[in-house]
């Protein structure tokens, strides 16, 4: 049993940075797997934000968010990260971190963006943007 923790989340205000941690429990290895954050928003269906490979580092990240939002992790922590730059009022939302126990291979990985495809979920953390 994989359990997902999210922690980070916060108010700050447009233009402003925010890094989220997702902690991964329960295996001794995520070496087989693909990490993901979603958001959602009030009114709103569930947006892939970002996806990474434990083991090869491949990431993909949905359209709204390249070049501001960066996905890392750190095995040693079993930690993946979402840093978060130049944040905008549309970015509010509460994040999920996921956790998909077989990655698709690097040539596919765009496959992440799929909700399905996790079999794990966290319970979320809220970020709010002001204006």
């Amino acid at each position: 049993q994989v359990q997902l923790v999210e922690s980070g989340g916060g108010l700050v205000q447009a233009g402003g940075s925010l890094r989220l941690s997702c902690a991964a429990s329960g295996r001794t290895t995520f070496s087989s797997y693909a990490m993901g954050w979603f958001r959602q928003a009030p009114g709103k269906e569930r947006e892939f934000v970002a996806a990474i490979s434990w083991s090869g580092g491949n990431t993909y990240y949905g359209d709204s968010v390249k070049g501001r939002f960066t996905i890392s992790r750190d095995g040693a922590k079993n930690t993946v990260y979402l840093q978060m730059n130049s944040l905008k009022p549309e970015d509010t939302a509460v994040y999920y971190c996921a956790a998909d126990r077989s990655a698709p291979t690097a040539d596919r990985f765009a496959l992440t963006v799929r909700e399905a495809s996790y079999d794990y979920w966290g319970q979320g953390t809220q970020v709010t943007v002001s204006s």
